[in-house]
Formats: structure tokens, sequence, C-alpha cells
């Protein structure tokens, strides 16, 4: 659990090196079985949502972690980057708002990187 914690945090810098916006945690392991986290952040526009993709996937690979799988397609709105015990979802900012996973998921804790 302690290196999932650290990989988080490993996506929240990669995240803020690119500049996302709203990247928020989510714990969801008591709701569910398909992940413990998730991590969902949005850019401006397309070049930028495959810049954050690009720069975690970059930054993870370095820390040892290849994704699952990776759903979305390059000009697409939503990401979604699978490592298992976390999700990453990263949005286009009209996306983000249409699927509004935080509603989706509100039973789930809200934290923060320095919680981690």
């Amino acid at each position: 659990m302690e290196n999932t914690k650290e990989l988080i945090k490993v996506v929240y810098d990669a995240l803020e090196d690119k500049k996302a916006e709203n990247i928020t945690i989510i714990d969801i392991q008591n709701l569910t079985t398909i992940a413990d986290y998730f991590v969902i952040a949005d850019g401006t526009n397309t070049s930028q949502v495959q810049a954050l993709v690009d720069n975690v996937e970059e930054k993870l690979a370095k820390a040892g972690e290849r994704p699952i799988r990776i759903e979305g397609i390059k000009n697409s709105g939503w990401i979604l980057m699978d490592y298992g015990n976390f999700v990453v979802h990263i949005f286009s900012k009209e996306d983000r708002l249409f699927y509004d996973l935080e509603q989706i998921w509100r039973d789930g804790k809200t934290i923060s990187v320095e919680e981690l």
C-alpha cells in the first residue's frame, strides 16, 4: 500500500509539472475492488491532455511501473490510465464536467497529496 501512495505522489508531481488543473485524489478502496485510488485532473486542450498522459507514463516508467492499459485516443477528451491499485483519469475541461467522476464517486474520500 505504501508503494501505491508513493506512486500516486509521482503521478501528482508529473501532472503538476505539465500544469494540470484541478488535480483530485479520491480514496475508493472501501467502495470497490477496481482500484484503491482515482487521480483525476484536466488540461486546457487536447495537446495538454496528451502531454499530461505522456508525462505520467514517463515518470511512472522511471519508477518501474507500466500501465495495465490506457483507454482513450490521442484526440479524445478523456484518457484513462489503469495501473491496478490506482487509475489516472485525465480529461479536457468539458469532458470532466460532463462525466463528473467526483460526483459519481462522492462516497470516496477526497484526500490531499500530503495525506498520502
